[in-house]
Order: C-alpha cells, then sequence, then structure tokens
C-alpha cells in the first residue's frame, strides 16, 4: 500500500486549505477589494453597452464602435477578476443586489444625449481606475503578485478609455 503525505488532506477532509503563501486575512482582504472592483466593472460594462444600443447623433458609428470595443473588452475582464476571487478562497459577487452594495458608480436612469454618455463613460472608468488602484494597494501589501499584475493591466485600460473618451470632448 501507497505511503500518504503527511501534508495531504484525507479524504475525509471537505475541502483542501488554500496554502499559497498568503493569509486567509489577506485573502479575505484582497477578495473583498476584487469583488468591489468586479461591481464597479459590471455596472460600468452595463451602462457601456446599454450606451452603445441606444447612442444617436452624428457620431453615431464611432461611438456605437468605440462603445462596443469597449464592452466587449470589459466582459471579458469580469471573468478574469471573477476568478482571481476564487483562486483566492472566496465567491465572487454574482447578483444585481450585491453589486448595488459593492459598487461605488450607479447607472443612469434614462438614456442621455450622446455628449453624455461619453461624459457618463470619462466618470465610470475614472472611478474603476479608483477602485482597482485602492484594490492594487491591498494586494501590494499582501504580497499577491497575481492580484497586482491583473489590476496593474486593468488600470491601463480604465485610464486609456477615459482618455480617448475625455477627447472627444474637447
Amino acid at each position: 500500500m501507497a505511503k500518504v503525505s503527511k501534508n495531504l488532506p484525507k479524504k475525509s477532509d471537505q475541502a483542501v486549505r488554500i496554502d499559497i503563501g498568503i493569509s486567509e486575512k489577506d485573502r479575505a482582504a484582497v477578495a473583498h477589494e476584487l469583488s468591489k472592483l468586479l461591481a464597479d466593472s459590471y455596472t460600468l460594462y452595463l451602462t457601456t453597452h446599454n450606451f452603445h444600443w441606444n447612442v444617436t447623433g452624428p457620431l453615431f458609428n464611432t461611438l456605437h464602435q468605440m462603445f462596443m470595443t469597449q464592452y466587449t473588452e470589459e466582459w471579458n475582464a469580469l471573468d478574469e477578476i471573477a476568478e482571481r476571487i476564487r483562486a483566492l478562497g472566496h465567491y465572487a459577487p454574482g447578483s444585481y443586489k450585491q453589486y448595488a452594495d459593492l459598487a461605488s458608480i450607479s447607472t443612469p436612469e434614462n438614456v442621455p444625449d450622446a455628449t453624455e454618455m461619453i461624459h457618463t463613460l470619462v466618470l465610470g472608468n475614472e472611478a474603476v481606475a479608483k477602485t482597482a488602484r485602492a484594490a492594487l494597494k491591498r494586494g501590494e501589501a499582501a504580497n499577491d503578485a497575481p492580484t497586482v499584475d491583473l489590476l496593474t493591466r486593468r488600470l491601463d485600460i480604465h485610464e486609456k478609455n477615459a482618455w480617448m473618451l475625455r477627447s472627444l470632448l474637447a
């Protein structure tokens, strides 16, 4: 009969303890910050997609395409953020109520004109960048390199999106 290492869990154990070099307390703190980022990101995704569907005016084609590029990128990022939360041993939020409770941004109640859409998306991207920056500090403090990498990429994208959108308002 093969020997079983003392470090391996027994078959009767409910779950395998996470031991990735980050304490449970730090993993919980990072996951909480990432959950706020996920909520803000989902809210921004939903707003951007809504504007893609409903934009009108002389810049219709330009904005329709730009919004589609941005919401598609944002949609793909949602999965990456949620999966990082799961890798840290926590459940990712996934309901509108959870997102409303965690998000720092809200969705507009009415369909604004194109200029207001652009302005709203500038503010939304900046808000997501601020949320990512707060999470980045928590990830750095926990020496969580994968989270830091993810957040650095998210910051780059949202700061660039805000700049591009802001340029349309000049």
